[in-house]
């Protein structure tokens, strides 16, 4: 059974799946009332034939850049009822980023923005129309009959483009088997139910908010609350205000709940969770001093869903991603031999299992190099502990070497975390023509850099120490929270 059929068939359509709560005052669409089950399969179900109406079908791409908007769910889903490749695009991209993505993955029609639609309409990469008249289209659009077909699981589902930290964004592909795969293990290793009550507050064109955020909720038939944006007050109150069991954010989140005064009753809060970028071991004890709860950390990227989790029942051990998921292997490999590593052994991380991607769109060398002998070359820096937590300890491409030494920017990154005067810190390389790099790093936080630097000097050897450290009032990050560190060498 394909992904949505077998989703649709757990749903009791009578129960509650989503709610709109705050202000969404400044949406760019209209927003409806709460659904039932039974209303979102309605919807789906137009979306469907609103796709029939564009005459798209199997093995297309359909291409959508939607603010946070049940629009954008009701299509994702309908168009993998149909067959389709779903690509969703940031809002944030910009016109050329926007040609690039729809002509390489050679979407057959797009749904943009405004600003997108009239930057491109002049010389349309495909057929595109504008969000806003998206609303009103899919009102009226006749419901789809008979139910889709049951598509193999080795149907193409699923493309979102890579960062391009190594050339131009790439597009990974996944299919139903590989979201079903990732959905049932987090469902079964994260303890879902249909009485869970989950607080949405991610963005929905990355595979953390649509994927493991949202399509694990309907997997569960739980109910999901949608905030239209961040905001740790309104997160907060939410949580005793509508029994919210579930919150999955990016360290940046659990930094800013930390910073409000806001105190709330958490006795309905099961499971907060963290992804996306590296969560400081501080500011996990910080959060746990706090509110009680040890916030559950995880491992993932695009090409294979979320692989690697602290468990639900057991020790959430700070500093570390945990241990492979149901039907997910994973090692730690010498990065030059590709041999096995030992325990504590510092090397590349690869994983295997059902959620790994089809490959890259387009690219079978780079498709081969990644996962031509069947595991995952993730690219991340990490080692595993004799009881099998793994951590994650950079990118192979921000690994400094400074004079024949190798540097790992995230121990550094933890030392300075340990100083009170440093919230959040990023440790780069920047060239050196004695050394070939040198160690710097950009801080946020009321520390002294020179007195910094002179602590630091105590703790770390010296060739691992940063030769210079800048303050900031904030770290480059994109929409999920990730430190842009091709940012801060280029502003060095």
């Amino acid at each position: 059974m394909s992904l949505v059929n077998a989703m649709r068939a757990r749903w009791n359509t009578e129960g509650p799946a989503l709610a709109w709560i705050g202000d969404w005052s400044e949406s760019d669409l209209p927003i409806p009332k709460a659904w039932s089950y039974g209303e979102l399969a309605k919807q789906v179900d137009q979306a469907r034939g609103w796709l029939k109406q564009r005459a798209l079908g199997p093995g297309d791409t359909l291409a959508l850049q939607l603010p946070r908007h049940p629009a954008l769910l009701t299509l994702a889903l309908a168009a993998l009822s149909e067959g389709m490749v779903l690509l969703p695009l940031n809002p944030a991209y910009t016109p050329r980023e926007l040609r690039y993505a729809l002509k390489d993955s050679g979407a057959k029609r797009a749904v943009l923005l405004k600003a997108g639609f009239e930057a491109l309409r002049e010389d349309p990469p495909c057929a595109m129309e504008q969000a806003g008249t998206l609303a009103m289209s899919l009102k009226y659009a006749p419901a789809a009959t008979p139910p889709a077909p049951d598509w193999p699981e080795s149907t193409p589902a699923l493309l979102l483009y890579t960062s391009g930290t190594t050339g131009r964004p790439k597009g990974a592909l996944s299919s139903h088997g590989n979201l079903r795969a990732s959905i049932e293990a987090l469902h079964q290793a994260w303890a879902w139910s249909p009485n869970d009550v989950q607080l949405h507050a991610l963005p929905l064109f990355h595979v953390h908010g649509l994927v493991v955020a949202q399509l694990v909720a309907l997997w569960a038939g739980a109910r999901t609350l949608w905030l239209p944006k961040f905001n740790a007050e309104a997160v907060w109150n939410a949580i005793p205000e509508h029994g919210v069991s579930v919150f999955m954010g990016v360290p940046t989140f659990h930094h800013r709940l930390l910073q409000s005064q806001v105190q709330a009753d958490l006795s309905t809060m099961r499971l907060f969770t963290s992804g996306s970028a590296p969560l400081p071991a501080p500011l996990h004890a910080a959060f746990e001093q706090r509110t009680g709860l040890r916030i559950l950390e995880r491992y993932g990227m695009s090409e294979v869903g979320i692989v690697l989790s602290n468990p639900y029942s057991g020790e959430r051990r700070a500093g570390t991603v945990g241990q492979p998921l149901p039907g997910i292997q994973a090692k730690v490999t010498d990065l030059e031999t590709g041999a096995d590593l030992g325990p504590e052994q510092i090397g590349e991380i690869r994983i295997a299992g059902g959620s790994v991607m089809l490959g890259y769109l387009g690219l079978p060398e780079q498709t081969q190099a990644a996962i031509g002998d069947g595991w995952m070359h993730t690219g991340d820096l990490g080692k595993v502990s004799e009881d099998g937590y793994f951590s994650i300890v950079g990118r192979a491409g921000d690994m400094v070497i400074s004079g024949g030494l190798n540097v790992y920017p995230r121990e550094v990154e933890t030392v300075l975390l340990e100083h009170p005067g440093v919230l959040e810190v990023a440790v780069v390389g920047v060239p050196h023509a004695e050394w070939g790099e040198q160690v710097v790093g950009l801080f946020v936080g009321e520390a002294d850099p020179a007195q910094l630097l002179a602590w630091a000097r105590e703790q770390l050897a010296g060739f691992k120490c940063p030769k210079e450290l800048r303050v900031a009032e904030a770290l480059p990050r994109n929409a999920m929270g990730k430190v842009q560190k091709s940012r801060i060498r280029a502003d060095w």
